[in-house]
């Protein structure tokens, strides 16, 4: 298994950073549609239940369970290969460590997002589009610590 892991690694990695790249791209995107949802129920006259509403709900749930999910396990999968691939990670450094955490977290706002969807699908929804705003930067802080841990590998 270990052998197959090594003679395998640049296209684990491969695999690794198209699925990463396809799950950044819907965290990015996802608060951003909430950040239209809620404003244009608040401000642009869009009534729950409208057409306007229904297509907001379509396209936030596509682009949770269709791209973000699946991307998100990939993601783990390979990644969780790469770890166990011989000589890749070293676990007396802090480098695995911060990209780990990184990754939990990102994991948990991932979850987050899916739970916010919910409530706004259900008519629960508390936040504003400016926080919405803000909480679309989580993403791109925790992007910052897992590239700088892997590549400077501090």
């Amino acid at each position: 298994m270990l052998d197959m892991l090594s003679s395998s690694y640049v296209w684990v990695k491969s695999f690794h950073v198209m699925a990463v790249i396809a799950w950044m791209a819907g965290l990015f995107y996802l608060p951003r549609l909430f950040v239209y949802h809620v404003e244009g129920l608040k401000k642009a006259g869009v009534e729950r239940g409208s057409d306007m509403d229904l297509l907001f709900r379509h396209q936030e749930r596509l682009l949770l369970n269709a791209i973000m999910t699946p991307a998100m396990y990939a993601t783990w999968i390979f990644g969780l290969m790469l770890v166990f691939t011989p000589g890749i990670v070293g676990w007396t450094v802090i480098w695995p460590w911060a990209k780990a955490a990184a990754v939990i977290a990102m994991t948990g706002y991932h979850y987050w997002l899916g739970a916010q969807r919910v409530a706004l699908a259900e008519g629960r929804n508390r936040l504003t589009g400016r926080q919405y705003r803000m909480a679309n930067e989580v993403p791109t802080l925790l992007m910052i610590v897992i590239v700088l841990a892997v590549i400077v590998r501090f």
